[in-house]
């Protein structure tokens, strides 16, 4: 198939699955051809079948806001009949949705046909698209895409809830290539951030305020009273500086490591004891799932998707959201009872293996083939 790719190409989880469904795709041989206003920060160009087509949105004197939509429909149209796309697959329903049903209607008046599929990922409808000025847009594209795919159950349930969708919703999960994650412990990097072989507890994220990432550092703060113990935060975002100001205030500096944004954190979570995620919603949870995989347990909340990721009790706790003091006493419990914990750690990598790439690629080639008929 020929397939058009549509995403934002910055650290965020749509990003990071698109990218990564489109190099699985290539790698099936499949012609994939992704188009952002900058090249997607984990797409490999090295194959082939992986094409990129950028696009520039300028500034105007007239506008206040540049016209992304206009440019991107433009360069969909452009690249579907130069390249002649069989389908198009846009991640995150704003402004992507509507984009794609325009560039369908313009391809129509030139009497080509191109299905596109909407992923739905997460705060483009829990957050963003709650917002009443974007409801009439989201439900129409929405109920014009050819197919809707959502990340999780969860984020069924509350599109299904908030907007009046008529269309089907598949649920196809986010998914990681287990084999990258099959590299052995590295001593000497555990030793560099944890010299006397404390525990090492992990947060990753893009440090927004629906993280709660303060509530890490609250966490953190009280296993470091029940057992020796580091922490490694990774990302970058709005808060990142009042969190590093909590840190100096706490006087936690000498054992909370900021390590900024890491395109690939398999290193790191290669080191990691447990994964610390304590965010007020997650549509999935792609970050407990990388930690899983990296046979790292997960304390996380409930809410979201999380559940259907982490398994209570077995690949890791949940808790309600805020309640850092039960975080913190799962944490222990786990860090204490290093047999316990290498069960988790068992069950964890064991949990990651049913969404591995290879169990979730054919699912979205079997939804390609049914919207353009093949």
């Amino acid at each position: 198939m020929n397939i058009g790719m549509v995403c934002f190409p910055t650290y965020g989880g749509s990003g990071v699955v698109a990218t990564e469904l489109g190099i699985a795709l290539a790698n099936k041989g499949h012609k994939v051809h992704f188009m952002s206003y900058s090249q997607p920060f984990r797409l490999n160009l090295f194959n082939q079948n992986l094409f990129y087509h950028e696009f520039s949105v300028n500034d105007y004197p007239l506008f206040d806001y540049q016209p992304y939509e206009s440019v991107l429909a433009s360069k969909i149209v452009d690249v579907a009949v130069y390249e002649q796309l069989d389908i198009l697959h846009v991640h995150y329903a704003i402004p992507h949705a509507s984009v794609a049903y325009t560039a369908q209607q313009i391809l129509k008046s030139k009497k080509i046909w191109l299905p596109y599929v909407t992923t739905l990922h997460g705060t483009d409808i829990t957050l963003v698209g709650r917002d009443p000025a974007f409801e009439p847009v989201i439900r129409f594209s929405l109920n014009h895409s050819n197919a809707i795919t959502s990340v999780s159950e969860s984020l069924k349930k509350d599109t299904l809830n908030t907007f009046k969708i008529d269309n089907r919703i598949d649920v196809i999960p986010n998914f990681i290539n287990l084999s990258e994650y099959a590299i052995l412990s590295d001593k000497a990097i555990k030793n560099r951030y944890a010299p006397d072989n404390e525990a090492v507890l992990v947060h990753i994220s893009n440090f927004r305020k629906v993280k709660r990432v303060e509530d890490v550092v609250r966490i953190f703060e009280m296993v470091r009273k029940e057992l020796p113990a580091r922490l490694i935060l990774v990302g970058e975002g709005p808060e990142k500086q009042g969190i590093e100001q909590l840190v100096r205030q706490l006087g936690l500096q000498h054992e909370v490591t900021c390590a900024g944004k890491v395109a690939d954190p398999k290193e790191i979570l290669n080191i990691a004891d447990l994964f610390i995620l304590p965010s007020e919603t997650e549509s999935f949870g792609l970050a407990a799932l990388e930690a899983m995989a990296a046979k790292v347990p997960v304390i996380s909340t409930n809410s979201g998707g999380l559940p259907e990721v982490n398994l209570d009790g077995k690949t890791g706790y949940l808790c309600n959201v805020g309640d850092i003091e039960a975080m913190a006493q799962c944490a222990v419990r786990l860090l204490k009872n290093p047999a316990m914990l290498n069960q988790f750690k068992s069950n964890a990598y064991h949990q990651a293996q049913k969404f591995d790439v290879n169990a979730v690629l054919p699912q979205y080639e079997q939804l390609y083939r049914k919207v353009i008929g093949k």
